[in-house]
């Protein structure tokens, strides 16, 4: 579905990705894992077209979408849960919900509806009145969840999914994206928390200093200690 060959980016002329890596198949899910300032966050924005690409391809379906404007790359089937949550906080809930919602993509028969984003979440249909700045953290996550599900995406892009949030909603995200994996949702996801990662993607991507320098199974990646210790250590 998705290809990235030697991409290259960063903000003016401070570059922070020197090639990075990266396939995604349908139906797959896929990290990227590594330290702070590694370029995670820099290979989302560029995914989606909020940074310029300075080098490489972005390939979606054999197609570059390297140049377009992140509104057309979002109609494309990209959908994104920023780092930082990013709901309109003089929004309602279900006003969050429907301000980008649009129907099925090409190529994705699944339709993400109002009603099936509360079954998913049944916190928010409780909430769906209240202002998003109501909202504790877990809660503007899962809105955040649910309005990037209700671009009915292709590919479901979560940066730092459940950082800084409660243990218990931190769950509660999991167990969302194991419900997404199991009806065939592709996803790439940046987090931090290896042990439920491992239960859930199918390759780890380790990004150091804007390069992919590891990529393998999750199984492979815990028997060996040594890389964790490399490319996430403090």
């Amino acid at each position: 579905m998705l290809r990235v060959e030697k991409l290259e980016s960063g903000y003016g002329p401070s570059k922070v990705l020197f090639g990075v890596d990266l396939e995604i198949a349908p139906r797959q899910v896929v990290s990227l894992i590594g330290r702070n300032g590694m370029g995670k966050t820099t290979t989302v924005k560029t995914l989606m077209g909020m940074l310029p690409t300075q080098g490489g391809r972005v390939m979606l379906d054999g197609k570059s979408i390297a140049s377009l404007a992140p509104h057309r790359i979002a109609r494309l089937g990209l959908g994104l849960v920023p780092e930082g949550r990013r709901v309109f906080p003089s929004l309602s809930v279900e006003e969050n919900l429907l301000a980008t919602a649009r129907g099925a993509t090409p190529g994705n028969s699944a339709s993400w509806h109002l009603g099936r984003v509360y079954e998913l979440f049944p916190r928010l249909q409780e909430r769906r009145q209240q202002s998003a700045r109501t909202l504790s953290g877990g809660e503007q996550q899962m809105l955040a969840v649910g309005r990037a599900l209700l671009t009915n995406p292709r590919l479901l892009i979560l940066d730092e999914a459940t950082e800084g949030l409660a243990p218990l909603i931190r769950q509660e995200i999991w167990h969302c994206l194991r419900r997404l994996k199991e009806d065939g949702q592709t996803i790439l996801v940046i987090d931090k928390n290896l042990k439920e990662m491992a239960t859930l993607v199918d390759r780890h991507h380790v990004l150091e200093k804007g390069r992919v320098v590891w990529e393998g199974t999750p199984q492979a990646f815990g028997q060996n200690p040594e890389l964790a210790n490399r490319y996430l250590g403090v």
